[in-house]
């Protein structure tokens, strides 16, 4: 499974492992993914999405609804119709 947020479309990153040394190797850091149910009341339906922490609190703030319509008007595939 990729790891890539559904909604804000966050993935895994490259950059440096820097040791005391200051020797350098390549490494990846990857987003902080969960598989999460939201449910949207709008609807009144469950929907399973892997998101990330950062877009989890997102939704706490603005709600879930109005994140999926944003969420879909820059064009990520939520796999939810709205």
């Amino acid at each position: 499974m990729s790891k890539v947020c559904q909604l804000t479309g966050k993935r895994p990153i490259s950059g440096n492992s820097v040791s005391h040394s200051n020797r350098k190797t390549r490494r990846r850091f990857l987003p902080n993914l969960q598989t999460k149910r939201f449910y949207i009341p709008e609807k009144e339906e469950w929907v399973t999405l892997k998101v990330s922490t950062h877009a989890m609190r997102t939704i706490d703030k603005v709600g879930i609804y109005e994140f999926l319509k944003a969420a879909e008007k820059k064009g990520f595939d939520i796999g939810v119709e709205l």
